[in-house]
């Protein structure tokens, strides 16, 4: 491809070059120089007593308003037909030629102009000899964008058609070092395109984001520098914005998508590093909003010191690869591929910002990138295309592997799900005599919450509630496993059930733990609980006296105490999981056991509202159960609807 763009570039340049023979260069050494601003400065028979040798003027100097005056033999375009001049310069300005007024590039007032910066000015009428050249100038800019002094002041006379040719090679020899930059961050710019659906599909993975900005904004880059080399009539200020604007958002978002592909979170002195390798970009993309004094001044700060500091930090940054993934060995065989790609790509730019620092000639050391950059610029395009293609394959490849894994999880949540209806029947079995409402709220799709009511044989109401420690399905099958225990122990008292669940939790070598409370209400009122280490149940908005047991799980040998007491006509009995009284809200604050009291009277629906509005954490459950008048007509169970079940 190089030998192609080479043969092409010398086809496209003899006819300039055999033209170029007819171009007549006026030499620096014949202009001068003067700050300030004055029209008057344009006529032929001026004092130039006070005027300067253009070749003691410092282009880098935070001049924003200044003349040249150059005085050249033009004679011999005399037989030339359509005469002109061509002067290249990144600036404002006025021609005038013998004081008279030729034409003009830009807003001398602001000093805005166009990347257009080589233009022809017919000069029509006769010459006189020795012409005078005179250039009325308002700079805002003292350096090319990103590094680099901008080219000089060139004036070049002859026939209109040679000069077109002239301007023509000066194209070609600007656009030929970045085509394939240009070309490797365009199909860049086209993936990142493509990403975007994927994080779609996806939002949990924001490294598919953070990637798809980074691509999208780097092709912005190089064809504004594209542009400006083929000299199209984009503002200067639009030059400046496209280069500051995906600049600062191509590095915040790489080095941000390091840390993400790798899970994890960004280091403090990396932080630091983003920040200020980031925002030194910001200072430059205030320039267009400035008059040409403080953008001149700026530009000239920036290009010499800011923008080379800010290229040694981003050195620095390309660590962050080799911080996000190290230890090699940790590494899993699925994150190897990934980690690799991602410290090319670091060592890639670490190159490149270190050759392009060089530009601002530090003391002793050499200007890598006047003889390096186009190949840095080079490598660094086709490496990161090559990491970035790459990168995206396998980033496809494995939202391929977690959507089989999701379709997995699947079915396995439809079994949870069957679980659940385990764990909060649709339906109490409630005897005569009492009203039994329940409000079940896992914090997930299934939780560690369980309950049952049933009927015993002799009459007597069972409760059981508990909570199993840990959330999720393991918390959900352990809580199922107690649940088929107290299956078929219908004779057992509740400290005998509480004791036989602990044996069951114990043998099965179950992880962690579970709180249980279990209570039988007798027809004549008599209720009896045995507690393990659940929370103690309100009556009538206080909280019932309970001897407490360890928890299920905690020593196999465990027996639990029962408390009697007898519930009158119209009592009430709300029994609750951890999750109310645990409820936090953004503040940090506990819902905590005051406020648990002060609603413990309420129907179990506003109690469990109130504690999810309150900022839920865990899986709530709440049961109230309220002793009715038996009704006249017989004693047969009554069954109460189940109020709510609806998670987080």
């Amino acid at each position: 491809m190089r030998r192609t763009l080479a043969t092409l570039a010398l086809l496209l340049a003899l006819p300039a070059g055999l033209a170029a023979q007819s171009v007549i260069t006026i030499p620096p050494g014949q202009c001068i120089w003067r700050a300030d601003d004055d029209p008057a400065w344009a006529a032929p028979n001026l004092d130039e007593s006070g005027w300067q040798p253009y070749s003691t003027w410092n282009p880098n100097a935070p001049q924003s308003r200044l003349w040249i005056r150059c005085h050249s033999d033009l004679s011999s375009l005399g037989p030339v037909h359509g005469p002109a001049l061509q002067i290249t310069l990144y600036a404002a300005y006025q021609l005038f030629v013998d004081g008279r007024l030729i034409g003009g590039a830009g807003d001398l007032q602001t000093g805005a102009f166009t990347m257009n910066t080589v233009r022809d000015w017919p000069l029509g009428t006769p010459l006189h000899q020795p012409t005078l050249i005179a250039l009325r100038i308002t700079r805002r800019i003292v350096s090319r964008i990103p590094v680099g002094s901008l080219p000089p002041l060139d004036i070049h006379a002859g026939a209109e058609t040679v000069l077109r040719d002239h301007r023509s090679a000066i194209v070609l020899a600007q656009v030929y070092p970045l085509l394939i930059p240009a070309i490797c961050f365009s199909i860049i710019g086209i993936l990142g395109v493509v990403l975007i659906p994927l994080w779609l599909n996806d939002r949990s993975r924001p490294e598919l984001l953070l990637l798809s900005i980074c691509c999208v904004s780097l092709p912005a880059i190089y064809l504004n520098y594209l542009g400006a080399a083929a000299f199209m009539s984009l503002p200067v200020g639009v030059y400046i914005l496209a280069w500051t604007v995906p600049a600062a958002l191509v590095n915040f978002t790489r080095m941000l998508f390091f840390f993400a592909l790798a899970g994890r979170r960004v280091p403090y002195a990396f932080w630091i590093l983003i920040i200020l390798g980031t925002g030194l970009y910001l200072p430059i993309a205030t320039e267009p909003f400035l008059s040409p004094v403080r953008a001149v001044w700026l530009n000239a700060l920036f290009a010499h010191q800011v923008e080379p500091l800010g290229d040694i930090v981003r050195a620095l940054e390309e660590i962050a690869p080799f911080a996000a993934f190290l230890p090699w060995s940790r590494l899993t065989a699925r994150a190897k591929p990934v980690a690799a790609l991602s410290m090319m790509w670091g060592t890639a730019m670490m190159f490149f910002f270190a050759v392009r620092s060089t530009g601002a000639r530090f003391p002793g050391v050499p200007d890598l990138q006047a003889r390096w950059g186009n190949a840095a610029a080079e490598g660094e395009a086709i490496t990161v295309l090559s990491v970035v293609s790459a990168l995206i394959f396998l980033l496809f490849r494995e939202q391929q592997q977690m959507a089989r894994e999701r379709a997995i999880l699947a079915g396995e949540m439809q079994a949870a799900s069957e679980i659940q209806q385990m764990l909060a029947p649709s339906k109490i079995d409630t005897a005569p005599g009492l009203r039994i409402e329940v409000a079940f709220r896992p914090m997930r799709e299934v939780g560690g919450d369980f309950y049952l009511c049933r009927v015993l044989p002799d009459g007597r109401q069972c409760v059981l509630l508990g909570d199993v420690s840990g959330k999720g399905a393991a918390a959900a099958m352990a809580a199922t496993l107690l649940l088929g225990a107290s299956a078929a122990r219908d004779s057992h008292s509740p400290s005998a059930l509480l004791a036989h669940l602990n044996r069951v939790f114990a043998e099965n070598r179950l992880s962690g733990f579970a709180t249980c409370l279990c209570a039988h209400i007798a027809p004549n009122g008599t209720l009896t609980v045995a507690n393990a280490g659940h929370l103690a149940p309100y009556r009538n908005g206080e909280e019932v006296p309970l001897d407490s047991g360890l928890p299920l799980g905690i020593a196999p040998d465990s027996e639990y105490v029962e408390t009697r007491l007898a519930l009158a006509l119209g009592d009430s009995l709300t029994f609750l999981s951890d999750g109310v009284v645990e409820a936090r809200s953004p503040t940090g604050e506990l819902f905590g056991f005051d406020r648990t009291a002060a609603i413990s009277s309420e129907p179990a629906e506003q109690i469990a509202a109130a504690a999810q509005a309150f900022g839920q954490e865990d899986d709530i459950t709440v049961l109230t159960l309220t002793r009715l008048a038996l009704p006249d007509n017989g004693t047969a169970p009554i069954e109460s609807p189940r109020l709510s079940s609806s998670p987080a």
